[in-house]
């Protein structure tokens, strides 16, 4: 490492009171943060690998590591003997030892989420509307982070790092196309949502897109641990995306890289559309309705989804035509290693969906173009809500890695 790496990795962070919370809730040192983040990718490496990883003294690396024991956000494993010199002692990341509320705001349900300091959901709520409304949501958020306290006991409140919110940019857009009334989307033009939920709570508050967010949860949790560059697909009520370069999410000069709603591929008609228009689960909707099938169930839940037969193979197939256009594309601009498919929908709809894709990329024109690993998605319909879970713990205990964790309030006006 050089010199100026060295002397990055010794200055540290500020500490940050975070207001009647226990040491765990402080933000922490970077170097602190190095450790955890590498512990977290790495589960069960040792004082030893971290000091090779960092650079750092094995001396620094027993400090730090004692400290963030102590603090209880590492716990050791059971010594690995048998080697010479004194036994390994994995290290892991305490569950237990922070958390973190992530909501999930789409424009048909909404998700609040209850996640751990390894990532795993402890609770959740689902709540579906026709169209959505701050009047509706700020309950459905406030209430039922109150009610999920109400069961945490003292010293679990303590540890309790914020709320990150996960919702689309300019709701207002679209209204007709999820059958709101005329007008009834208009109030989010004058909404601070974020304002709002810190009003009424006593933890830090943070906001980001939903797509955005669901492609730093699959990056951070997911299939992009294995993949330093790929572009990221997540199909909603309106399909979303994100990219990631050199495994940091790239958001670009606006925040909104990555945007492939808007993206124009041709339909199965030949005409040209935005891919919203064709890889979006409204349009599933519409293709229910005018079956005289009831599209209710697709909000319900994710994994409850049934077999609609028909329409949903004709929404599969031409979604994965456009899709796979889409990846052809971006694979033109940026040699990704992998394009990930994920989204509102059952494991058995990704897999079908993937499947289809990757038949409709054969059947084009592929000269020139060096085509990425078409793959599921791994985190899945609850990414959106994971990674607005994220936010608090990044900001708090991990290396900013990514975009996703980084201040981005000149795009959340949009």
């Amino acid at each position: 490492m050089s010199q100026d790496d060295h002397a990055r990795l010794a200055d540290p962070a500020p500490r940050v009171s975070a207001g009647g919370g226990s040491n765990q809730v402080r933000v922490r040192a970077y170097n602190e943060r190095l450790v955890l983040s590498l512990v977290r990718q790495n589960p069960g490496c040792s004082k030893a690998d971290i000091a090779r990883l960092t650079g750092l003294s094995a001396q620094t690396v027993s400090v730090i590591m004692r400290s963030l024991e102590s603090d209880e956000l590492l716990m050791r494993g059971e010594p690995i003997r048998g080697r010479v010199g004194q036994p390994s002692v994995p290290m892991f990341i305490n569950p237990e030892a922070v958390f973190s509320f992530g909501v999930k705001i789409g424009r048909r349900s909404a998700d609040l989420v209850l996640m751990d300091f390894a990532g795993s959901i402890r609770e959740q709520r689902h709540r579906t509307y026709r169209y959505p409304h701050p009047d509706h949501l700020l309950p459905f958020i406030c209430d039922g982070i109150a009610e999920m306290e109400a069961d945490m006991d003292e010293t679990m409140r303590a540890r309790i790092a914020g709320i990150g919110i996960a919702a689309p940019f300019e709701l207002w857009n679209w209204a007709e196309e999820v059958g709101a009334p005329e007008g009834a989307m208009e109030i989010w033009r004058k909404v601070d949502l974020q304002g709002e939920v810190q009003t009424r709570m006593a933890h830090p508050v943070y906001l980001r897109n939903d797509a955005t967010s669901a492609c730093g949860a699959e990056l951070v949790f997911g299939a992009g641990q294995r993949y330093p560059d790929f572009v990221y697909f997540y199909i909603g009520s309106f399909i979303g995306g994100g990219i990631v370069v050199n495994s940091s999410l790239f958001v670009g000069r606006t925040g909104t890289a990555g945007a492939i709603g808007p993206l124009p591929v041709r339909d199965k008609h030949g005409q040209t559309r935005q891919l919203l228009d064709i890889a979006s689960i409204f349009v599933l909707e519409n293709l229910l309705r005018e079956r005289g099938l009831d599209p209710q169930p697709l909000w319900y839940a994710a994994e409850e989804w049934i077999d609609f037969g028909e329409p949903l193979e004709i929404w599969i197939q031409d979604t994965a035509a456009a899709l796979a256009q889409a990846v052809i594309a971006a694979a033109s601009i940026i040699d990704f290693a992998a394009a990930i498919i994920d989204g509102g929908f059952p494991s058995w709809v990704r897999h079908r969906l993937v499947k289809a894709t990757i038949e409709a990329m054969n059947r084009l024109d592929l000269q020139g173009v060096v085509i990425p690993d078409i793959i599921e998605g791994e985190v899945g319909d609850q990414a959106r809500a994971i990674g607005g879970a994220s936010l608090p713990i990044f900001d708090r205990y991990l290396i900013d890695q990514t975009v996703l964790f980084k201040d981005t309030t000149h795009a959340e006006g949009h």
